[in-house]
């Protein structure tokens, strides 16, 4: 309702609304919304370009989680403040989020790569994420099969999930190869089109240009693998020693 906070729906409406083209005014005017207001939710959840509904939504309903949770007693090991590491926390799954992943399989996984030890049990997680213990299986259970983190035991005999460090490059990889096979689908067109035909000629120079850029991910990724598992201190001021 006007003055309250924006629906899930209202948000997808924003989305349309900024697909077609339409100006700010035009979709506050259907929403029955003020612009200011609609402008706000725009520039504050990645502008006309990047602005995604259910990004949107999650964002907000986090924002409303951070103010509604009691205040941490004392930092962190390491000094570190407890809110602005849950903060970082949420972005990062909010970029994971972006990479295709869904919701709970992001936050798990965000909550994973930013502990210390790289890994959590079932109740380590859910307590951390205030889920149930059935929606952290099922987000672990889509990690494994990404290969973006293993099983082990710790000293008390308790599974644990860790990340695995690869995680970054099996994803660069992922990209690589679903390229690839854009790439093939490109040249296909070719011979359907007709060699020489303006279409033709156009998903050739594609095919070209995806071609290079597969090539291109795949070897920057083999060749920099290596800077995922270097010791500390290594490579001072993140800089690469690798050979090209």
């Amino acid at each position: 309702m006007p003055g309250g906070r924006l629906t899930q729906q209202e948000r997808r409406q924003i989305a349309l609304g900024l697909a077609d083209g339409d100006a700010y005014a035009e979709i506050a005017r259907r929403l029955g919304r003020p612009t200011s207001t609609v402008t706000r939710e725009v520039l504050r959840n990645g502008g006309p370009t990047g602005y995604r509904a259910d990004l949107a939504q999650y964002a907000t309903e986090h924002r409303g989680h951070r103010r509604r949770r009691p205040v941490s007693k004392g930092p962190l090991p390491g000094g570190r403040d407890a809110e602005a590491v849950r903060a970082y926390e949420e972005m990062f799954a909010t970029v994971f989020m972006q990479s295709g992943l869904p919701r709970m399989t992001a936050r798990v996984l965000a909550c994973l790569t930013v502990t210390d030890s790289g890994g959590r049990t079932a109740t380590d997680l859910a307590q951390r994420l205030q889920v149930s213990p059935a929606s952290v299986s099922k987000a672990i259970s889509m990690l494994e099969g990404l290969s973006h983190v293993r099983r082990e035991r710790d000293e008390r005999r308790r599974e644990r999930y860790v990340v695995d460090n690869d995680v970054f490059f099996q994803s660069m990889m992922a990209s690589a190869h679903n390229t690839a096979h854009l790439v093939d689908l490109a040249r296909q067109g070719v011979d359907i089109l007709g060699d020489g035909t303006p279409a033709a000629v156009r998903l050739q120079n594609i095919a070209r240009f995806l071609d290079f850029v597969s090539q291109s991910i795949a070897q920057a990724a083999e060749q920099g693998r290596a800077l995922l598992h270097a010791e500390p201190g290594a490579g001072s001021n993140g800089t690469s020693t690798l050979q090209a």
